[in-house]
């Protein structure tokens, strides 16, 4: 294929474009930005899901607190009817002795209660501040992961600013090409990410391998307008001075 030098050049503004493509492309897939949005968001859920193994010990300490308490309740109740009926006087010596047993054992009942009680309490407001602390730990990394999401949104409006300027570059470029050509560029782009490369002393500035002296001859003996290939990796070479021709 013959095409003029000077579109031959304008190749390299192409593969220019294309490798900065590329380079924001990655940029997207391996985001910093992203990788801390990732690893709070990941540490989030580690804490919301210790929060609410927290609030499922209060919940049932709350449950055993409500259950404590009607039974202190109806024990007191117990208790209560047992003292009015002794303080009426209206119960026969037999009944009497059986109401001032039942008596005491309800009052130790209801002391051994309310300890249990006691202890579930104390047990609860220990576990109330395990679930403030908890609580506390999620909020702080909901900040935390705030800033970070609106860090990766700015990174991410700057690679699209980017990408947009790019595209932009290369439709203009791709209108100064024959349609063979850049078929030909696209191709090669396809199968080793790279179209065109500068030819730069004797190495391929696409693989990067120094091609050998019988190659080199044979390029510069073709007439400029002809495009050459690199013998490597097939990628289209563009001949300038610092070829060294």
């Amino acid at each position: 294929m013959n095409v003029e030098p000077t579109v031959q050049a304008k190749l390299l503004s192409l593969a220019a474009v294309d490798a900065e493509l590329n380079r924001l492309a990655h940029r997207r897939r391996t985001l910093p930005e992203q990788q801390e949005v990732d690893r709070l968001q990941t540490e989030r859920n580690a804490r919301k899901d210790a929060a609410v193994a927290v609030e499922i010990i209060l919940d049932d300490l709350d449950r055993d607190i409500r259950k404590l308490e009607g039974e202190i309740e109806a024990v007191r109740m117990r208790a209560d009817r047992d003292r009015s009926m002794l303080q009426s006087g209206s119960v026969g010596s037999k009944q009497l002795t059986e109401l001032q047993h039942e008596l005491t054992s309800l009052e130790r009942r209801q002391a051994a209660l309310e300890d249990d009680l006691l202890e579930v309490m104390e047990r609860r407001e220990a576990s109330k501040a395990d679930h403030d602390h908890a609580g506390a730990r999620v909020s702080q990394v909901d900040d935390q992961l705030g800033d970070a999401v609106r860090a990766r949104d700015e990174a991410l409006a700057d690679i699209e600013v980017a990408e947009q300027r790019c595209r932009s570059d290369r439709e203009a470029l791709l209108a100064v090409f024959p349609t063979e050509l850049v078929t030909l560029y696209e191709k090669q782009r396809e199968k080793s990410g790279i179209g065109a490369a500068l030819l730069q002393a004797r190495r391929c500035g696409a693989c990067r391998l120094e091609l050998d002296r019988g190659e080199i001859a044979r390029i510069a003996a073709a007439p400029a307008d002809l495009l050459v290939r690199c013998p490597e990796c097939d990628a289209i070479l563009v001949r300038t001075k610092e070829s060294g021709l």
